[in-house]
């Protein structure tokens, strides 16, 4: 779900070529869910090799990875672990809404409707150990780093970022500046348009960076204010927020309350809407616990293995495989030649 604080934000559209050879934090299980949502047949259905096995996550993540690395670009992808219990609400709200989406698949089923069948068929996405497990092999093939996160992938991605390991986060999702992460990108996405809802027509899509502290200072907010206003709009930690209390609303609260929660959360009624304290909540997102114990190193693409996991286990096609690797290779020659020239 994350959080709903976009239209507050301060966000700056950039060039792609400007995150070359910035090392870049993906959080994983929110592209490769992104992946098996909207990389799907006409009707639906996921994409699968011969023996049924699912393979859009794995479409999706060679897709777009390679094309950031042709901009130069180094990626290192988090993953998830443990989920807080605080989230237990949230995953059987997602739970409800994929068996009331796959209800209505069956009808669109019945019925012959093509678009209905693919609208409620993307709602019903699993993440699954063998497509983590599968998804870990291609990344490393791909000669990138990964790191497990001990609990939420994008709070490790945001501490890293903090640490000054990596220059941002890559994610759609608002979380990660509540988790503190200095800047984040959207939209590196495989096509540079998408299609808008409900229309025939597309529109342009390019990378958008958020600033947490532009925004902090834009806002007139510290960051456990933004815990707070996040918290009142609500989070996967809290479902649904408080009734009644919108973005700018609660921005407008929490600037009056300053930093006394207490009063804040009382005034607000919190205890008529949730069972557990806000104090719960609120160390939930700041403590969220994280690891130093990550190596970030990035190896030449081992095109051998790339070529077994995608081709010889999955059967994509080994001239579009090999047609990619070649162009990936073509275009680090060229950074790598400009990179000499910097010194001339």
């Amino acid at each position: 779900m994350g959080v709903n604080i976009k239209n507050l934000l301060v966000r700056k559209e950039i060039a792609f070529t400007s995150l070359s050879n910035k090392k870049l934090a993906v959080d994983s299980f929110n592209v490769l869910y992104q992946f098996l949502s909207t990389i799907r047949q006409r009707d639906g259905s996921l994409l699968t090799d011969s023996q049924g096995n699912v393979t859009s996550h794995l479409t999706g993540l060679f897709s777009r990875t390679m094309r950031l690395l042709q901009y130069g670009m180094k990626p290192a992808f988090v993953f998830d672990g443990v989920a807080p219990k605080l989230k237990e609400a949230e995953r059987a709200r997602r739970k409800s809404l994929k068996l009331g989406a796959l209800e209505k698949h069956k009808v669109a089923e019945r019925e012959g409707n093509i678009d209905d069948m693919k609208k409620y068929a993307s709602r019903t996405s699993v993440l699954n150990g063998e497509m983590i497990k599968e998804s870990k092999a291609l990344i490393t093939a791909l000669g990138l780093p990964t790191i497990q996160a001990p609990s939420e992938g994008e709070a490790q991605a945001a501490a890293m970022v903090a640490n000054g390991d990596l220059y941002a986060e890559i994610s759609q999702d608002y979380d990660c500046l509540m988790f503190g992460v200095p800047r984040m990108v959207q939209n590196l996405t495989i096509s540079p348009r998408k299609k808008l809802p409900n229309k025939l027509s597309y529109e342009k899509i390019s990378p958008i960076m958020i600033d947490l502290q532009d925004n902090l200072s834009s806002l007139g907010i510290s960051r456990d204010q933004l815990i707070a206003l996040g918290m009142l709009v609500g989070t996967d930690f809290n479902v649904g927020g408080v009734k009644g209390i919108g973005p700018k609303n609660a921005l407008k609260i929490v600037k009056e309350f300053g930093e006394n929660f207490s009063e804040l959360f009382e005034k607000v009624e919190w205890d008529n809407y949730f069972d557990f304290s806000w104090e719960t909540v609120f160390d939930t997102i700041k403590k969220m616990p994280v690891t130093n114990d990550y190596s970030l190193k990035w190896n030449p693409v081992d095109r051998e293995k790339v070529i077994e996991l995608l081709v010889e286990q999955h059967e994509f096609s080994r001239d579009r495989i090999t047609s990619s690797l070649d162009k990936l290779d073509n275009e680090l020659k060229k950074h790598s030649q400009k990179g000499l020239s910097d010194f001339f």
